[in-house]
């Protein structure tokens, strides 16, 4: 037995070397990481080892090394924090197949929370969100399954399947007594990442529902509809980004500067490695992918300087609170909702052989004033959380194993128990109305839309206080 867990200890060390020596560690040039990356932790790999050798030797049941050393590099990944993760062939496929707007599934955000599974965020216009479900539920079953001890992406894997299947999840929601029980019908998912119309004449209203490989595109077509079917001048644009869950950057780039004046710094990235410290821009080099057309280039003048409300809430996040803390920090826009999500780290995918990769946290977001956005979200410049019937009690700050802020850890956990009490006194005057309305999700842009009648009020305010200026001007 000391001779075999000896020689698997000599595969190990050697596996992890090859690992190291094909990833080339290109983009690592700091000469301190170089050099922790030269010393193999030995005794931590013999370790490993003699565990992986128990296991081989001693488990109930045979088990295959395949199964064993993905295990183990899921484990890696998923002790980091909320976002980093293995994703098989299947997995990194549907990634790609997601941010191209279609996929099969139930229609939510999901992590991990105390072995259960936790919704961040229903998409728009999916099963999940139709049949009211809602941030921060906790997923205790899955048909007939429970998800205690389930990794998340075996939990995944569960809720996806075959258009038109049914499927049971049981919930737990905070301010219900009893579980909640939700029966959907898988389907494929398709995203209109862009919704427009005007809501009264010379007042558009856009809304983005996640940031995809064409959002900037159908952004600028929506735009140029949006004024071209205006009889009036334009006077305002609501842009709506609440239960965004984020999505590609350079997507997240295009959009601010469709609004930014040419070359604005929209946001920037702190790593350790060079290729994680970036600056990007109100640039066609930093949101075109490829040396395609800007799309961008013959959208009205007016836009870049139109009066703007943009909308957030708890559950806008990732490339969603880029776009808020940019046009935010330009005074672009006021931004106007609750506190944003928070999710303001940066996940970089890495493929590996047999068309499996991994999505490995490398950098935090900063808003051009040197914010950090990670575990703090934006803090709009009106809040209104009277309007938030929903309620986002969920933020990137409540994860286990959540990335830090890197800026600010007091403040912020001083603020955080701050709005937790505030959050706990909401629960408790808006507990009759939830449970009146935990099956009827609002539409946003719709007529019970009250925030949105709030932004439509703020522009016209604006343009009131702009008219009388302007007149009190030309009397002097």
């Amino acid at each position: 037995m000391h001779n075999f867990i000896k020689k698997i200890s000599l595969v190990f060390a050697g596996v992890i070397a090859g690992i190291m020596v094909s990833l080339n560690f290109s983009a690592i040039a700091d000469k301190e990481i170089k050099e922790e990356l030269q010393t193999l932790p030995i005794e931590e790999l013999r370790t490993f080892s003699q565990v992986f050798g128990r296991i081989k030797s001693d488990y109930v049941e045979p088990v295959e090394d395949k199964k064993l050393i993905t295990e183990a590099i899921n484990g890696m990944l998923v002790g980091l924090d909320p976002h980093s993760a293995f994703l098989d062939s299947e997995e990194y496929k549907e990634l790609q197949i997601g941010t191209q707007g279609e996929f099969g599934g139930l229609g939510i955000q999901v992590t991990m929370e105390d072995g259960l599974v936790k919704v961040i965020s229903p998409i728009e216009d999916t099963p999940a969100f139709r049949a009211g479900v809602k941030t921060g539920d906790l997923i205790i079953k899955i048909d007939d399954t429970a998800v205690k001890g389930m990794t998340l992406n075996d939990a995944i894997k569960r809720m996806r399947g075959k258009p038109d299947t049914p499927i049971t999840l049981t919930v737990i929601r905070e301010g219900e007594a009893e579980p909640l029980t939700f029966t959907l019908v898988r389907a494929i998912i398709k995203i209109d990442s862009v919704k427009s119309k005007l809501i009264e004449p010379g007042y558009a209203y856009v809304r983005i529902t996640q940031f995809q490989e064409r959002t900037g595109e159908n952004l600028a077509e929506a735009i140029t509809k949006l004024y071209s079917g205006s009889k009036v001048p334009m006077k305002g644009l609501i842009l709506d980004l609440r239960n965004d869950p984020g999505g590609l950057l350079n997507s997240a780039v295009a959009v601010s500067a469709a609004f930014l004046p040419s070359n604005a710094l929209v946001v920037y990235t702190e790593g350790r490695t060079n290729d994680a410290k970036m600056q990007l821009r109100a640039n066609p080099e930093y949101y075109l992918r490829g040396s395609g057309r800007d799309f961008l280039a013959n959208l009205p003048q007016s836009i870049k300087t139109i009066p703007m409300v943009t909308l957030v809430n708890g559950g806008s996040a990732s490339a969603s609170e880029i776009v808020a803390g940019a046009l935010q920090d330009h005074k672009r826009s006021i931004v106007m909702g609750s506190q944003t999500f928070g999710k303001g780290s940066v996940q970089t995918i890495l493929p590996l052989s047999n068309n499996t990769a991994i999505k490995l946290t490398t950098a935090r977001y900063f808003t051009p004033n040197g914010q950090s956005i990670q575990a703090k979200g934006i803090t709009p410049d009106i809040l209104d959380e009277e309007t938030d019937n929903d309620s986002r009690l969920l933020r990137e700050a409540d994860l286990n194993r959540h990335l830090s802020n890197g800026q600010e850890e007091k403040t912020d956990k001083a603020a955080a128990s701050d709005k937790k009490g505030a959050q706990s006194s909401k629960r408790s005057k808006n507990k009759a109305d939830k449970k009146q309305k935990k099956h009827e999700p609002m539409e946003f842009g719709s007529s019970d839309d009250l925030l949105l009648a709030k932004a439509v009020n703020h522009l016209k305010s604006m343009a009131q206080k702009s008219k009388h200026k302007t007149a009190k001007s030309t009397q002097s």
